[in-house]
């Protein structure tokens, strides 16, 4: 009972702080540079070049301080090999908790935070060589995001973003022993934001 009291009083206070926050909402997008790491080495992946788009939205305590952000980006992620190029969109949506710095004119900040990805297009199934014969996209992932950024002239904002993925988003097939090997997206994302 003393853990569910305790639990209201957190939401109430995130509640009322979230109501003196500054909303503000915007547009995201992009450049991503992804390349996928599997647990075995199966196979040759090189990065592969990709761009994400969407809406966003900040909700912050002040000029300097902490908040939110949020987006629901469409996005492109894969990577290339000798014999094929492996490509698929994600509805990706990442929540991260933001520090601002508070300095006038360039505003630097941190953020990080967890995120969802949904695959909404693209090939679920490739057959990609000799050795491996076959390779499932997953349709759910999920991983950490943390980025480093400034804000122009409060309406512009410029970073750099490290996705690290944490669930499996392929698997590959052994053709000789059947044995799977499961890969994870990392991923650079080069990002400008600007708000209204």
């Amino acid at each position: 009972m003393k853990n569910l009291k305790l639990v209201m009083v957190i939401a109430a206070l995130f509640v009322v702080s979230t109501m003196q926050a500054q909303f503000r909402f915007g547009v995201k997008g992009g450049l991503n540079i992804c390349k996928v790491k599997f647990n075995e080495d199966v196979f040759r992946s090189d990065n592969i070049t990709g761009f994400h788009v969407g809406p966003t939205i900040e909700a912050m305590m002040g000029q300097g301080g902490i908040g939110l952000d949020a987006a629901v980006l469409y996005s492109q992620r894969g990577f290339d090999s000798d014999e094929k190029t492996i490509r698929n969109s994600y509805l990706d949506i990442p929540v991260n908790l933001k520090f601002k710095f508070g300095l006038p004119l360039v505003n630097p900040y941190l953020a990080a935070g967890p995120y969802m990805s949904l695959r909404v297009a693209g090939d679920k199934k490739w057959s990609i060589s000799d050795k491996v014969d076959q390779i499932e996209a997953k349709s759910f992932g999920a991983g950490l995001n943390f980025t480093a950024g400034a804000e122009i002239f409060n309406s512009l904002q410029v970073g750099v973003t490290y996705s690290w993925g944490l669930t499996n988003d392929f698997k590959t097939f052994d053709v000789d022993d059947l044995d799977s090997y499961k890969g994870k997206a990392h991923t650079w994302l080069i990002s400008a934001a600007v708000f209204f």
